[in-house]
């Protein structure tokens, strides 16, 4: 089980924005609910790094996830703290890597007795990390994060891609994505930069049909009158796919990635139908909602998170949000819009 499926409530992000009367990513008004703080690294590491180096999800009860850390790293490389790096690569190699393979549990729970009771991975985390230390490598001369950002690279291409229906398929983790009927498939855990950035590293006999597959089912994953990506679908042929049976067919919390990692990738063709739905919203002078049903037509009676706004303004070219979030994913997501990142 990855951290998306694991009931994490990522309305809780949200319901600041929904005083907005407009997405304001597109029209430069955004709020967050902390005052004051501009949208940088400086001020995302005083709220969500703790001083041992882990990332702190202050959505979610103050649990740690490998995707979190991931973000820490890549968000201390591009603002070259070179020793907040070091701290929380040190604590993502100590606390959350497996010992059976070059991949790390997808959450830390500083509560429980056994802070790492659940040691799948999420592939998306693993994905960052590994393309975070091998930039870290390079820019700062460390043979040992090249080295550990070569084994995850080859770990998350044995373990989590999926021969199947002649294509390769990149699984959300190890364990709980493939049965007879099909595979279950996230496509906001395909890092299109990472994963181009893995290509160059690696060369395209190893990630080239893995980068080809996923783009061809970014093509088909368009559902609804709107025809937008999901969360989680379900691939049962080589180009027979569907919303998940099991998840909400919702263009919600995970798949707002799917633009962001597209637009930092140079890739927006792969979002162009959730361009154009942003759009329509700002046409029509209404907010954009948080998520839509791609099977009903429903959409969220609140706009948005901070978060969101900022994927939004990444995508159309739009003024983003200039105050950080007070929670962590919504923040993340900030920075992330916010990446300068080449290789």
């Amino acid at each position: 089980m990855t951290s998306d499926g694991a009931g994490i409530d990522r309305r809780k992000f949200t319901l600041g924005a929904a005083i907005l009367a407009m997405t304001t990513a597109c029209n430069g008004g955004a709020q967050s609910r902390t005052p004051g703080r501009a949208v940088t690294w400086n001020n995302y590491r005083e709220l969500y790094l703790a001083q041992d180096g882990r990332i702190v999800d202050t959505g979610n009860k103050g649990v740690s996830h490998s995707e979190g850390q991931s973000y820490g790293l890549i968000f201390a490389l591009d603002a070259g703290d070179r020793q907040a790096f070091d701290r929380i690569a040190r604590w993502t190699r100590e606390k959350i890597a497996r010992s059976d393979m070059a991949l790390h549990a997808w959450r830390y729970d500083p509560s429980a007795s056994d802070p790492v009771a659940d040691h799948n991975n999420a592939t998306d985390g693993d994905i960052v990390i590994a393309w975070a230390l091998g930039l870290a490598g390079q820019r700062w001369n460390r043979p040992d994060y090249l080295a550990r950002a070569a084994e995850i690279r080859a770990a998350i291409r044995k373990q989590c891609v999926q021969d199947r229906y002649g294509r390769q398929l990149l699984l959300p983790g190890v364990q709980g994505f493939v049965t007879d009927a099909g595979v279950t498939l996230n496509l906001s855990y395909y890092v299109w930069p990472a994963l181009d950035a893995f290509a160059r590293l690696d060369g395209q006999q190893v990630w080239g049909k893995v980068i080809e597959d996923g783009q061809t089912f970014a093509g088909l994953a368009r559902f609804g009158a709107r025809h937008l990506p999901v969360d989680w679908m379900a691939v049962s042929g080589p180009s027979q796919v569907a919303p998940a049976p099991d998840k909400p067919p919702r263009f919600g919390y995970d798949a707002i990635r799917v633009p962001l990692w597209a637009a930092l990738a140079g890739k927006q063709v792969l979002a162009a139908d959730v361009a154009a739905y942003w759009r329509s919203c700002i046409s029509a002078g209404k907010a954009i909602p948080a998520w839509v049903d791609v099977n009903t037509g429903q959409e969220a009676d609140y706009a948005l998170s901070s978060g969101g706004a900022a994927v939004a303004g990444l995508l159309l070219g739009t003024q983003q949000p200039g105050l950080l979030a007070d929670d962590y994913y919504a923040a993340s997501l900030q920075l992330l819009a916010r990446l300068r990142l080449n290789g």
